[in-house]
C-alpha cells in the first residue's frame, strides 16, 4: 500500500505505543502473587505467553518494514537538490550555524570585560579591559537572517515532500 512519509511516521508511532502497551500488560500479567492458603488458580490473570510473543514479534516486523521503507525513501527522494537523507543531516548543521551566528550578531562591538582578577596583595586591578568584536557584526546579522531563511525554505520543502510524496510499504 502507498503511504506518505508523514502517514508512515504516524503508523510507526502507533505501533511503538501498542508495543509498549503489550510489554506493560505482559509485565503485569506474566507473574502474580498468591498468599499461603489462597487458591492460585482463582487469582491467575489471563496471560498467554505464546500469543503475546507472537503479537510483539508481528509489531516489531511491521516497525522494521516501515523504518526500512522510510530509509529507502529518504535515500532516493530528492528535495531541493539533495536527498532527504542528506537534508536530514544538513538541517541540524544549519541550525547549529544559526545559533552561533545569532550569538555573534547579538554581540556588542565593544564591551567591558569582566575583571575579577586580583592584583598584588589581593586588591582588584585598576586596569579596565574591553572585549572587541573581531568581525563585522552586521555581516554576522545578515548571515544569521540568510541561514534562518534557508532553514525555513528547506523545512517547508521537506514538509511538502513528507506530506505529498508516497512510498510503497508492505505491512
Amino acid at each position: 500500500m502507498k503511504y506518505t512519509s508523514a502517514q508512515a511516521a504516524k503508523i510507526l508511532r502507533q505501533l511503538r505505543e501498542e508495543h509498549q502497551r503489550l510489554i506493560a500488560r505482559e509485565a503485569e500479567t506474566s507473574v502474580f502473587l498468591a498468599a499461603v492458603g489462597e487458591d492460585p488458580e482463582s487469582l491467575r490473570p489471563v496471560y498467554d505467553y505464546r500469543e503475546v510473543q507472537e503479537k510483539l514479534s508481528d509489531i516489531e516486523e511491521k516497525i522494521r518494514r516501515i523504518r526500512h521503507a522510510i530509509n529507502v525513501f529518504n535515500l532516493n527522494t530528492m528535495v531541493e537538490g539533495m536527498t532527504i537523507d542528506e537534508l536530514l543531516v544538513y538541517l541540524p548543521q544549519l541550525n547549529e550555524r544559526r545559533a552561533r551566528l545569532s550569538a555573534m550578531a547579538a554581540r556588542l562591538p565593544r564591551k567591558r570585560a569582566e575583571s575579577g582578577m586580583a592584583g598584588r596583595f589581593g586588591a582588584k586591578s585598576q586596569i579596565i579591559d574591553y572585549e572587541y568584536a573581531n568581525y563585522d557584526i552586521s555581516a554576522a546579522d545578515r548571515d544569521f537572517r540568510l541561514v534562518t531563511q534557508e532553514i525555513a525554505r528547506l523545512q517547508t520543502a521537506l514538509d511538502r515532500a513528507n506530506s505529498t510524496l508516497e512510498m510503497e510499504i508492505d505491512i
